[in-house]
């Protein structure tokens, strides 16, 4: 170690995960509002200013303002005059006619869009959300389409996102292939190769929806850091694996990127007494009811600045306005700042894929717009991406990023420490060098973050004293409830497997002292049953063992 400076260390670690930035600018977005809810015109109106989006560019519509519309309003209030402002402003330009896109039933031929000023649409608050089934809708039926496929409701993001082919009379039975899948050049998402890029600002409330924009410009300006969470299912085949390995993916992702991630290989989700603290990702998978369930029933949910989550359920979206209906309300409800659901039933095939989406969105510092959609297999379906789809997270070269919050002594700079270890572990250096690396951080004395990963190292190498010790200190230091948790439990666990049980049991009176409302507080009342055995304590056995007998006749805590 001694022939590599840890300035060496730190430069290398970073310049290796620097990205490619392709600008995004205001003058690329047409925003959309109901006209029939000050709501939605005054959050168009900011984020127009915030985003120096020309104020040519804002459009206003009397829409419903219900989630809900039918495919004839959808048709004739939205999709349409849409089209005719985008054509009456020169915002994109339609050249010669070609033939339809191939698969597709209609061969006609129609106009193509040979230029657009415009590659991002927004959609605010109050805009329609759903394009409900219309059973008089008189078209024939695409060739081959599966039975469970012929039904035309949609998302109205998914549906306008055809919108550069709307003379083409795609069909509207069924989903239809996304060109730009998988790319990745950011710049081929784009009108003149078929795809317009719709997000909303949207949620349970418009202070929500506005929201999505202030976390999402701290977050450009300050990075988003934090922990990645991944909750897959423990497939190992059949034809629902792809979710799985979707799931796993996206973990490696974030993991080669430098986050401390958790991967959950259980069929079960994450528990409610998982202390799930600083979430900058998490995505996850399936819950029989289709509600949100686990840490996030909790009235707070430690999400950070600028922080992406999301759920795969066919009904994840069915509604957004609700803070505790399915999943995605409750994340906007929670502080999350960009995520993606389903509003009608997609099929597992049809969603995006999450693994490609983080992929884009970190290595290759896409836009969140840009990585939403080259993720999307399909549109013209059930996917809704809510959020402000320039938020753009890793636009800053990791280098310039970690002297930004040097110069601003920002607090921050520890999650950029905390990641030049984890790319480190990632590669040959050995534990005891990254020991040292972080024992010699000046910032470590004041950083429960960095204290927790030197504490995590320790234990790795059976150095449970040490481990035990930094434990308790970060969790002093601390500010995050869900991460003093984890800490005291670590710090406990520690104390076990050092052959101290005074010191563990002492660990666990003061858990259930502090943390009296936690989910599984029945579990550390039967540590403490086992321990004042141990240690030879009957009438404090006897205490804690009537605690528990009386924790587990009432009503379990929901998981």
């Amino acid at each position: 170690m001694s022939k590599v400076s840890w300035q060496s260390l730190i430069c290398l670690a970073l310049a290796a995960i620097a990205p490619v930035v392709i600008a995004s600018e205001g003058d690329s977005v047409v925003v959309v509002f109901n006209s029939r809810m000050a709501e939605s015109k005054s959050l168009a109106e900011y984020y127009a200013k915030v985003r120096r989006v020309p104020t040519s560019q804002v459009f206003g519509f009397a829409l419903d303002t219900n989630e809900t519309i039918t495919r004839k309003e959808f048709r004739e209030s939205l999709e349409r005059p849409l089209m005719r402002r985008l054509e009456r402003g020169k915002l994109v330009t339609f050249g010669p006619t070609a033939k339809a896109p191939a698969g597709n039933s209609v061969a006609d031929a129609f106009p193509v869009p040979t230029d657009s000023k415009v590659r991002y649409a927004v959609l605010c608050y109050g805009v329609p959300l759903r394009i409900l089934p219309d059973s008089k809708l008189d078209e024939e039926m695409p060739d081959g389409l599966r039975a469970e496929l012929r039904r035309n409701e949609a998302a109205v993001d998914s549906e306008l996102a055809l919108l550069p082919l709307l003379d083409a009379k795609l069909p509207h039975f069924g989903p239809l292939r996304n060109r730009t899948y998988g790319v990745t050049n950011a710049a081929v998402i784009h009108p003149t190769n078929g795809v317009l890029m719709v997000a909303r600002l949207d949620g349970p409330s418009a202070e929500a929806a506005r929201g999505l924009v202030d976390r999402a410009i701290q977050a450009e300006t300050d990075g988003l850091w934090g922990r990645a969470y991944f909750d897959a299912r423990g497939l190992t085949n059949g034809s629902t694996k792809v979710g799985d390995d979707w799931i796993k993916g996206a973990a490696e992702v974030t993991r080669q990127h430098g986050f401390e991630t958790i991967l959950d290989d259980k069929d079960e989700r994450f528990p409610a007494a998982f202390p799930m603290s600083h979430i900058a990702f998490y995505a996850g998978w399936y819950e029989y009811d289709g509600q949100v369930s686990g840490p996030f029933t909790r009235p707070r949910v430690e999400f950070m600045p600028g922080a992406f989550a999301y759920h795969l359920h066919s009904f994840s979206a069915q509604t957004i306005r609700s803070p505790t209906q399915n999943w995605v309300g409750p994340f906007l409800a929670k502080g999350v700042t960009a995520t993606m659901g389903c509003v009608f039933e997609p099929y597992l095939e049809f969603t995006p894929n999450i693994a490609a989406f983080l992929h884009r969105l970190t290595y290759l510092s896409f836009s969140f717009g840009e990585a939403a959609y080259a993720s999307q297999p399909y549109l013209s379906w059930q996917t809704t991406v809510v959020g402000d789809p320039l938020y753009r997270p890793y636009a800053r070269p990791p280098l310039v990023q970690h002297e930004h919050l040097i110069q601003k002594k920002s607090k921050l700079i520890e999650w950029s420490y905390l990641k030049v270890v984890n790319i480190n572990l990632s590669g040959d250096l050995r534990e005891a060098d990254l020991i040292r690396y972080l024992e010699n951080t000046p910032e470590l004395r004041e950083s429960s973050v960095l204290l927790e990963k030197l504490a995590d190292l320790y234990f790795s190498k059976m150095d449970f004293a040490n481990a035990s010790e930094a434990y308790k200190k970060a969790a002093e230091l601390s500010l995050s409830q869900q991460q003093k948790i984890r800490l005291t439990l670590a710090a406990g666990r520690g104390h076990e497997f050092a052959g101290k049980p005074e010191e563990a049991y002492r660990t666990y009176q003061q858990f259930v002292q502090t943390f009296s409302d936690y989910p599984d507080i029945a579990g550390i009342y039967r540590k403490l049953v086992l321990l004042a055995e141990q240690l030879k304590k009957p009438s404090e056995k006897e205490q804690y063992q009537r605690e528990l007998e009386r924790l587990t006749t009432s009503a379990p805590a929901r998981s």
